[in-house]
């Protein structure tokens, strides 16, 4: 029997994982689309994203066996709250969102008792957003994250880790609070102290000729600012403690580096080894998951 899938918001992410399902040969599964945007809906389809689009939130999801909701944080709990009654029994509702805690708590409170929630998070995106920029590839060797509801069967879970499977992705079960945690360190204070890199150098008077020397380092140091706004938002709104901990941490090396640098201690270089060790360790890791 055909499996109807749909992907609510078709940006990066949405679009993304429409690509990848298509191209791992999905069998028997038809996947509708739906964005507040026709343009975008338009877009998604024409790239193949989509076998169709829904004109409106309700019908899309109204005969779905799976919801992938794809959209900025912040969107997703009026969603749920809007698509809870028109969910079919069974129906497995599963999420993208930078945060997993207070979207837990949303489908603990909205979403009836006979659908099936399993939180999601691809550890996989870029500074750009939009349908134009998404790939099929995009997830291809990422951990994807995987955070089960109270209600989700075994075979819901099944399934999910099937089609995170399918994407190319690595699934990786966690809880809510040791994700928010973990990504607030490695994910969500990078973006903060890009942002606040960009807007330090670029008030400053001399912007305009210090800019002309700006090469890669500051580039690529500077990328997580061109993110979209709205969603460094939600993920700050919805993660503050966890970032807040995080920015805490930082400011303590930070200050040490101060205090090293303005005593010309030799510890200096000591400090700066045992950084770059780190993150070599860190690299040989990362680069045997490719």
């Amino acid at each position: 029997m055909k499996k109807h899938i749909a992907i609510i918001g078709l940006g990066l992410i949405g679009g993304s994982i429409g690509l990848a399902l298509k191209r791992s040969g999905l069998e028997n599964a038809e996947l509708t689309g739906y964005a507040r945007n026709p343009e975008v809906a338009r877009k998604a389809l024409k790239l193949r994203a989509v076998d169709k689009t829904g004109e409106s939130l309700t019908s899309t999801v109204g005969k779905a066996d799976i919801v992938i909701l794809a959209t900025p944080t912040m969107a997703i709990k009026e969603i749920l709250e809007k698509i809870g009654p028109h969910l079919i029994s069974g129906c497995i509702v599963t999420d993208t969102a930078s945060t997993k805690a207070k979207v837990m708590e949303w489908a603990g409170q909205y979403l009836p008792s006979r659908v099936n929630f399993v939180g999601g998070h691809p550890m996989a995106g870029k500074e750009s957003a939009g349908i134009d920029v998404a790939e099929a590839n995009l997830f291809q060797g990422r951990t994807y994250c995987l955070i089960p509801g109270r209600n989700a069967s075994p075979a819901s879970i099944q399934l999910m880790v099937e089609l995170v499977e399918k994407m190319g992705a690595n699934p990786l079960f966690i809880t809510a609070p040791e994700h928010d945690n973990f990504v607030a360190g490695i994910s969500h204070l990078p973006l903060i102290l890009s942002s606040t890199l960009v807007m330090a150098t670029t008030k400053s008077p001399v912007w305009e000729k210090m800019s002309g020397l700006a090469a890669t380092g500051y580039r690529d140091v500077t990328r997580l600012a061109s993110q979209h706004p709205r969603m460094n938002r939600d993920i700050c709104l919805t993660n503050r403690e966890n970032i807040l901990l995080w920015i805490d941490e930082f400011s303590r090396e930070l200050s040490r580096f101060r205090q090293l640098v303005a005593s010309n201690s030799e510890d200096l270089e000591k400090a700066f080894t045992e950084a770059r060790q780190a993150r070599e360790s860190w690299l040989e890791d990362y680069d045997k998951r490719d």
